[in-house]
């Protein structure tokens, strides 16, 4: 019996959303963070499913945020409006935080109907039981800075002047953080780091003071607060070690943020009566565990590893594969989005394997470890981010893993299509074909 026959009769045919849903939740049982990944940054059926998965955890499993591959600053935006506290009054304002390249990875149909939704589901709810909505990227520098400045401002005018000092340094490169992460790498005088430390610490010294004057609301704008002074010392160091430590230390640098922001949300949103409960949404790339792939051969870690190595079986890690189809990105770095074609599945890679099962649509229990010896030999696997180049897919596209060590469960959609971008200027153009930044992942 060939492997593909093999995976057939272990695989779950998505017959109905509901099906492959059960599947999950039984596989995620009580773990408290499940990682929900994506093979590119610009499919309709990653984000669709993805999100329908999400809210049967947030409705079934009391988990209480979603965490994604965002800018902080940005996703924050979305949390106030999705808690109703926010001065946005529709979900595609809240959303239009969202407004440097890739504009279509975060402010698409997809993700708009489920904003939405969490905003009418938290409607009628404490903001304790409400399902809050986060980033956890690094690239916002700037955008980080102007949040911590606003947010003293309101509570501490005379902190918020000693916060612009300090922050002043960054001032004569503009809004060009890879300009200074230049200097500084070449020159200590141009560093900021020091700075950045000291703002920190002092908002942390006022902590219970900022944070305990109105219950909930006070603490989770004082945690935006906090999450963002720590985000710039991050961004910080990230610019510098570009120019320093290439792009293992760049990427090892951005994944470790991730994860310890995931930590910090955790501890923020726990009560005394449960630990919190968090859904991750950041591409394979990021979430499937990077000691299964070439990558971990080359010294990086990511979010999955970290995770894993953390919390054990508290951690649930599900990626997402497809064969062909339609996908939303560009061909270059700050490009429009075109709706590109993708190419079918390399001969030596999983997801051909998959497309030979004959199955449009299904689920694999990575956990069963009949169906995980089955996929324990390395074999390619694709990752298309924000940038896709078909024309040099092997190398561009494909790296080596271990899917059975890599995720807990696999879903698989033989052919999928593009998300539909909210800038109807910036939809895409057809094509014809025959990250870390700037990769897009």
């Amino acid at each position: 019996m060939t492997l593909s026959k093999k995976i057939r009769e272990k695989a779950v045919e998505m017959k109905g959303t509901n099906d492959v849903a059960n599947e999950i939740l039984e596989l995620v049982g009580d773990a408290r963070f499940v990682l929900i990944g994506e093979a590119s940054h610009g499919t309709h059926e990653f984000y669709k499913f993805r999100a329908e998965i999400t809210k049967r955890l947030i409705e079934e499993k009391e988990f209480s945020a979603v965490a994604v591959e965002a800018d902080f600053p940005d996703a924050y935006r979305v949390n106030r409006f999705v808690r109703g506290f926010g001065q946005d009054v529709s979900a595609l304002d809240a959303l239009s935080g969202f407004d440097r390249f890739p504009l279509w990875m975060w402010r698409n149909e997809d993700v708009l109907d489920f904003v939405e939704w969490l905003r009418e589901r938290n409607a009628d709810k404490m903001p304790a039981a409400q399902a809050g909505f986060y980033g956890l990227d690094l690239y916002s520098l700037h955008a980080s800075i102007k949040a911590v400045l606003d947010y003293l401002e309101k509570v501490d005018p005379d902190a918020a002047k000693q916060a612009r000092s300090r922050y002043s340094c960054f001032e004569h490169f503009g809004e060009d953080a890879q300009s200074y992460g230049y200097a500084a790498n070449y020159d200590e005088r141009f560093s900021c780091e020091d700075e950045v430390i000291k703002q920190l610490v002092e908002l942390q010294n006022r902590a219970a003071e900022y944070a305990g004057r109105d219950g909930f609301t006070a603490r989770d704008e004082y945690f935006f607060a906090e999450q963002n002074a720590r985000l710039v010392i991050n961004a910080e160091e990230y610019y510098r070690s570009m120019y320093r430590g290439g792009r293992v230390s760049s990427w090892n640098l951005r994944d470790r943020h991730m994860a310890e922001t995931l930590h910090a949300l955790a501890a923020h949103l726990e009560t005394k009566n449960k630990s919190a409960k968090i859904v991750v949404w950041a591409h394979n790339s990021h979430l499937g565990d990077a000691r299964a792939t070439e990558m971990g051969e080359r010294g990086e870690w990511n979010v999955g590893q970290l995770v894993r190595e953390r919390y054990k079986n508290d951690a649930c890690l599900i990626g997402f594969t497809t064969h062909t189809g339609t996908v939303a990105a560009a061909t270059n770095w700050d490009e429009p989005p075109q709706f590109k074609r993708v190419q079918p599945s390399h001969k030596d890679s999983y997801e051909r394997i998959f497309h030979e099962t004959g199955l449009p649509e299904f689920f694999l229990n990575l956990r069963d470890e009949e169906t995980a010896e089955l996929l324990r030999q390395p074999r390619l696997e694709r990752a298309i981010g924000v940038i896709y180049r078909p024309e040099t897919e092997r190398v561009s596209h494909y790296f080596t893993a271990v899917l059975s060590d890599q995720f807990d469960g696999i879903i698989h959609f033989d052919k999928t299509s593009a998300v539909e971008p909210l800038d109807k200027n910036s939809s895409g153009t057809s094509e014809d074909m025959p990250e870390t930044f700037p990769e897009g992942l």
